[in-house]
């Protein structure tokens, strides 16, 4: 009796180690599909910190849409399973990290192949497309906190190569980026744009209205015709104030010609004061004592000879 109870008992261990085995072998295979195989070594570690993504809408596995690991970094085969004899495990076939040697046009391939369409149409022509801007040199992927989305950081991820317009944003009239009020996609679509230098509107005129809505009128007279806004001001900063590129009637005089202006006297047009020489004629101390609402006016040019844009 005690033999065959042995027996059994023997062979129900046995079929449990059995099972056990079969068991452990079809987890192992589960475990290893898909994303992870690629984060049994990708974890949380300081060498890899790349779980994050999980966090991010590029983690979201309910969304079938989504690529995996493999998806933006290729089957690399050679990577997850390294040649026997190869002391230096091979790179991913799509590398995409600091130090690798960057195929910028395969890597911005990876990335349209999902972002296309809407904001995306005009990335073929825009100026970063055509200077080779990879996509990772201004976002992140594996990270919550995606320093260009992130209104408080971006400023510095654009700095990071626009360094002129980051000099002229610390001059005295600027406008408050650095305070954090204003950003630069609030006038710059950085994927590319119907309108030009990658403004957000069609127009430069029309981005700046998009704050600016006092200057748009509507005017019975407007400046006319100035190409636009950035023909007077240089909206990343200036020395001069009202963000203007230097001060009247220097200014001025760039597009308005002094010696036919109806108060020049030849020799004067760029004195100060008033001159006693007669009625109506002035030294142009400034253009802005008569021409007080540049941008447009109200009141019309007529015969007795009203100043053009005054109040």
């Amino acid at each position: 009796m005690k033999l065959n109870q042995l027996g059994w008992t023997a062979l129900l261990v046995a079929g449990l180690f059995v099972g056990g085995l079969a068991q452990a072998a079809e987890k192992k295979d589960l475990v290893l599909t898909g994303d992870a195989k690629c984060t049994r070594c990708h974890d949380e570690t300081e060498s890899y910190p790349v779980l994050a993504i999980g966090k991010t809408r590029h983690g979201v596995k309910t969304d079938a849409r989504l690529p995996g690991c493999t998806g933006c970094h290729g089957e690399s085969e050679t990577h997850i399973n390294k040649p026997e004899g190869q002391v230096e495990r091979p790179k991913p076939e799509l590398p995409f990290g600091k130090g690798t040697a960057r195929n910028v046009e395969g890597h911005n391939a990876v990335c349209a192949s999902c972002h296309k369409g809407g904001k995306f149409i005009h990335w073929q022509d825009s100026i970063h497309s055509a200077r080779d801007v990879p996509c990772t040199s201004c976002h992140q992927l594996h990270t919550v906190h995606d320093k260009v989305r992130d209104r408080s950081t971006q400023p510095q991820v654009c700095f990071t190569c626009h360094k002129e317009q980051r000099n002229l944003v610390t001059k005295p009239s600027h406008h408050p980026i650095l305070e954090g009020k204003v950003v630069c996609s609030d006038c710059h679509a950085s994927h590319g744009s119907a309108g030009p230098r990658l403004m957000v509107r069609d127009s430069v005129a029309d981005t700046c209205f998009t704050c600016h809505m006092e200057k748009r009128g509507a005017f019975l007279r407007k400046h006319e015709p100035a190409d636009d806004c950035t023909a007077c001001h240089n909206p990343h900063g200036s020395t001069v104030e009202n963000l203007l590129k230097m001060r009247a009637p220097l200014l001025c005089q760039e597009c308005h010609e002094p010696s036919s202006h109806q108060g020049g006297i030849p020799g004067f047009a760029n004195s100060t004061g008033t001159t006693s020489m007669g009625r109506g004629i002035t030294n142009a101390r400034s253009c802005l004592n008569c021409h007080t609402s540049i941008h447009g006016s109200n009141n019309p040019a007529n015969v007795s000879n009203e100043r053009t844009f005054r109040r």
